[in-house]
């Protein structure tokens, strides 16, 4: 999996390096006990600092998707964490608001994002 960052975002670098992983997590794409490039690696490649990578990787291991191993490297989870069904649902409702807000600014319909999120569904194979 490549991850690409945009200095213009309005994320900053870090979160958009979180979100990447999570999302090719989330969709399959990073598969369990795969490995992930060093801290140094990623910087290099992305042209940033080392500093924010770890950061990045602090944060994903803190909620249990990645594990590093002393002298081994960092790999992604056997298994994610589940959360409780109220932190699932209040996890979804903000990401709820954040889509339907978004979707209103660009002036799509209900109906449009819906069937956007069919699409995203069949193309993560859910």
């Amino acid at each position: 999996m490549q991850i690409h960052v945009n200095p213009g975002d309005e994320l900053p670098i870090y979160r958009q390096i979180v979100r990447q992983i999570t999302d090719g997590i989330a969709g399959g794409w990073l598969k369990p006990g795969e490995q992930l490039p060093s801290h140094r690696d990623l910087a290099m490649q992305l042209v940033i600092a080392p500093l924010t990578v770890k950061k990045a990787y602090d944060e994903l291991e803190r909620v249990g998707l990645i594990l590093t191993q002393r002298g081994r490297g960092t790999f992604v989870g056997e298994r994610p964490p589940q959360p409780s069904r109220e932190e699932r649902k209040e996890r979804l409702r903000e990401a709820a608001r954040r889509l339907l807000s978004q979707a209103s600014l660009t002036g799509s319909s209900f109906e449009e994002v819906a069937e956007l999120l069919a699409e995203m569904r069949e193309e993560m194979g859910q």
